[in-house]
């Protein structure tokens, strides 16, 4: 509705009102409101905003207050001309690859003159962080600063500092890096009141280079996995983009509940769905590496698969929950303590797992020599298997083994088929078949020479040359093994048999049906 002398009311939301263009003195009513009503409204020169119950007036304080704390971090690294980085989709992180400085005429890439250059070209690139001490500790993502050869700080008032860095981790893609100087606002993590899902949460960063950027919105959810190990992000809809990597998530009091790292974007650009650390994690990690440089978890030497429902139901376990044991490292601590592949892990230290990244989290826990305690199941009777914990290495190290273990499993299919059972045709695992394989000789199974492309198998990705270790509760060492196990889980009315697969050096669980 709308009034010469009242103005113009823009809408109503859960007993509020929006009202803009009031005259001086006018006064905007809503039906059947009087005086002293809360939604009777009295108009000024200034527009009026009468927020719904539970909404802030206005985030202007808190960012006001916050502010000050938060910086724009612009990284310079060197890189291999021929694998220059580009800008990539879903990634929080700003990248722009430079060449030679500019007018560096001598050094410069020039078209037909076939000159090396003499300085390796430079890339740019743009995050943000924020001082959580006043001596100017700084918090940020580990892949802002990972390759950094030189890293400045841009704080709220103009000021250009250098930064060294502190510590990084991985594991978790945190940092911290320091400037000089003392008397600098800082702001706090919050690990006790936690907010729920539906509160109000605001941004603050960098985004595509744009310094001190405030958005807001709210929390979306808890305990999100996107693929890494030692972190449950929270979810959150405040909008976030290339170059907030890094930077805080406030709650409305102005703490620290969350690191902002990660977004979902098949654009590029935000979408209302990022992701952030913690304050609890984030508040653990930076403490241990202002203290050490770097931090330091728990390894037992056994890849892990998450344990699903069809899984479950291929081994008579139905609605069991857990981690299932791939493979072990030779001479490692898992080996060493008598666990075995096909084990399921069900708690470590008398807390339950019900995902392989609970299970990494738990054993990540553990300071090197620590005795963790694991409850299994294997061959569906329960057991306990104490395992001495060793030191984790980087994350660098295992993809480089796992990297080479696949660089030795490749090879040419061949042998002769023997057998087939649901989709499968099986070759012994001789001599000649280890060395065109690189198998080695503590491997032991049947050879996969021929898949039925209309089966289970198939869609589920197994191919010719791999090998066949388990099926069910038991080692396979031939194709009669296999169709004895399969035939076993016919009669007992299930669905699907779990098998273990052999391919560049790791064994990878599957439930593959029986029948269809």
């Amino acid at each position: 509705m709308t009034s010469k002398k009242t103005g113009y009311l823009l809408g109503v939301l859960a007993g509020g009102v929006i009202v803009t263009g009031a005259m001086a003195g006018a006064a905007v009513q809503l039906p059947n409101a009087k005086v002293g009503d809360a939604r009777f409204i009295q108009a000024s020169t200034a527009p009026i905003f009468a927020p719904p119950p539970g909404a802030p007036l206005s985030f202007a304080d808190i960012f006001e207050q916050v502010s000050p704390a938060v910086v724009s971090i612009n990284v310079t690294s060197k890189v291999d001309p021929g694998s220059l980085r580009r800008q990539i989709p879903g990634l929080p992180f700003d990248i722009v690859p430079r060449g030679a400085p500019e007018g560096d005429e001598e050094d410069a890439p020039s078209a037909g003159k076939g000159k090396p250059t003499g300085k390796a070209p430079t890339q740019q690139s743009a995050g943000s962080g924020f001082f959580i001490s006043a001596d100017g500790y700084i918090v940020t993502n580990n892949h802002v600063v990972e390759n950094a050869d030189e890293i400045k700080v841009v704080l709220k008032d103009e000021r250009e500092l250098d930064a060294v860095v502190v510590g990084r981790d991985e594991g978790t893609d945190l940092a911290v890096i320091k400037v000089k100087g003392s008397g600098f606002t800082f702001v706090n993590f919050e690990n006790a009141a936690k907010p729920r899902v539906g509160d109000w949460v605001i941004t603050v960063g960098n985004p595509f280079g744009l310094g001190g950027t405030a958005t807001a919105g709210i929390i979306s959810a808890y305990g999100r996995d996107i693929g890494e190990t030692f972190v449950d992000y929270i979810q959150i809809d405040a909008p976030i983009n290339r170059g907030n990597s890094g930077g805080p998530t406030f709650d409305v009091y102005g703490r620290v509940i969350g690191v902002n790292t990660a977004i979902f974007s098949p654009s590029g650009g935000s979408v209302g769905i990022g992701f952030a650390i913690p304050a609890d994690v984030a508040d653990n990690i930076t403490k241990k590496l202002i203290a050490g440089g770097k931090v330091t978890r728990g390894y037992i030497g056994a890849s892990i698969q998450n344990f699903t429902s069809e899984m479950a139901e291929a081994q008579g376990l139905p609605g069991q929950k857990g981690a299932i044991v791939a493979d072990l490292v030779p001479g490692g601590p898992s080996q060493k303590a008598g666990l075995s592949a096909g084990d399921l892990v069900v708690s470590v230290n008398g807390q339950r797992v019900r995902t392989s990244a609970e299970l990494t989290r738990e054993v990540a826990k553990a300071s090197p020599g620590d005795v963790l305690h694991l409850d299994i199941l294997r061959m569906g009777k329960a057991q306990t298997v104490d395992i001495r914990s060793g030191i984790r290495p980087s994350e660098k190290e295992l993809a480089s083994n796992d990297n080479k273990k696949e660089d030795q499993g490749q090879g040419k299919s061949g042998g002769s088929a023997k057998s087939a059972v649901i989709g499968l045709t099986f070759a012994p695992l001789d001599d000649p078949t280890r060395r065109r394989l690189g198998i080695e000789g503590a491997v032991k199974g049947v050879v996969i020479s021929a898949v039925d492309p209309n089966s289970d198998a198939a869609q589920k990705g197994v191919r010719p040359d791999d090998i066949l270790v388990r099926a069910g509760d038991r080692e396979v060492a031939s194709a009669a093994d296999f169709a004895a196990v399969v035939e076993a889980a016919k009669k007992a009315a299930r669905q699907s048999v779990l098998v273990g697969i052999y391919r560049g050096g790791r064994t990878l669980f599957l439930p593959l049906k029986v029948a269809g």
